[in-house]
């Protein structure tokens, strides 16, 4: 999967575990404390406070693997624990996002999670496997923003030191976006306008439906949109729907697998966490690229879930839902045709976690204030 044998011999690689107590990967500096018996396998990270987990410098590595837990894993936390990486001595991060949605928790929720670069087998920990190489030096940060402590942190990120890197090598890159609501008609950057050459490697997804406006009525009509290399008005890269995208069909419920996957789909609160890797069906770009999706939704009569009734509204050009308890709205049509299942354009509570290889070390995508990152 990554390129190597695992039966071949690299003399020059040398292989390094950076931990509370040896953050910089030291050689012969692990396990010290309380005389080696199990003296500092955690540390606590309070509010406002930033640690270095790993640091190295002088050398070319590649991070191979990053694990980590906490006592405190409240919606709180999981999105105001931010991960930062920094690579080759940069000023801003490669990696500025929230420790659950990095590693496919989203929406503040933890979840089971198998899949080629993430996992967390009983929904309790984080695993990242994606690798991740650097020339001269690389730096990951934890900084706690979420206003709670966070009592027991463990963690290994593990990494070697001297692998070969030449022009082709790229660096790993994450950027965090989140619109709550999203605005009508308005596409969700899942990747913002970006200059450069690179491979786009997936998208953690994370959506919390209006059920106050929309009820329980389908959500993910909406295509992804991949603009590459000089794409104007229309892109070279487009989807048929948000379930389709992430490789099911006629509809979503919670499933896994390595490349794909919904690993939160919860009927009654209608919030949805689901994740597509492109690992076997690379995305490359060599000039430019920017990636969005659609926030469209759809109403069947035949849709026994939403419980209501619905009438077409001459003046609006667009259906109009009567709930249970007598509240009303009106649901803006995609067109002025009478078809069902009618497609409508809607606002909701959208995240993403995208994950990237770029061609530098820096990217200058814009940054959230963490405060808008937090679920109410």
């Amino acid at each position: 999967m990554f390129g190597e044998k695992l039966f071949e011999m690299q003399p020059d690689v040398h292989t390094r575990w950076a931990s509370y107590e040896n953050p910089a990967g030291e050689k012969g500096a692990g396990g010290k404390a309380r005389n080696g018996r199990k003296g500092a396998a955690w540390f606590t990270l309070e509010e406002g406070e930033a640690v270095t987990l790993a640091q190295a410098e002088g050398t070319s590595g590649m991070i191979r693997r990053i694990w980590i837990t906490m006592n405190n894993r409240s919606k709180e936390a999981l999105r105001g624990v931010i991960l930062e990486i920094y690579w080759d001595g940069a000023r801003t991060p490669a990696v500025h996002a929230p420790i659950g949605d990095f590693f496919c928790h989203g929406i503040g929720r933890m979840a089971v999670v198998k899949n080629a670069l993430f996992s967390s087998p009983e929904g309790r920990n984080f695993n990242c496997f994606i690798p991740m190489p650097f020339r001269s030096g690389m730096k990951v940060v934890v900084k706690n923003e979420s206003g709670q402590q966070v009592k027991h942190f463990y963690y290994d990120v593990d990494y070697t030191l001297g692998d070969a890197v030449d022009e082709k090598t790229m660096y790993f890159h994450c950027w965090f976006n989140r619109e709550n609501p999203t605005t009508m008609k308005k596409d969700f950057e899942l990747l913002p306008y970006l200059q450069g050459s690179g491979r786009y490697l997936g998208v953690n997804l994370g959506i919390r439906c209006d059920t106050d406006r929309y009820f329980q009525t389908w959500w993910g009509e909406g295509e992804v949109k991949v603009y590459l290399d000089g794409d104007k008005e229309y892109p070279t890269l487009c989807g048929t729907g948000v379930e389709d995208y992430v490789a099911t069909a006629w509809g979503q419920d919670y499933y896994y697998d390595l490349y794909h996957g919904s690993q939160i789909y919860d009927t009654e609160n209608m919030e949805i966490g689901c994740y597509r890797l492109h690992i076997p069906d690379p995305i490359f770009f060599h000039e430019n690229i920017r990636v969005t999706i659609q926030q469209i939704g759809g109403i069947d009569t035949d849709d026994e879930l939403n419980k209501a009734k619905f009438h077409f509204n001459e003046i609006t050009k667009g259906y109009r839902y009567t709930s249970v308890n007598g509240g009303k709205i009106d649901f803006p049509k995609i067109d002025g045709t009478n078809v069902l299942p009618e497609l409508f354009e809607r606002e909701d509570d959208w995240s993403c976690c995208t994950y990237f290889y770029y061609d530098r070390a820096e990217n200058d995508l814009p940054v959230l204030e963490t405060e808008k990152y937090m679920i109410e």
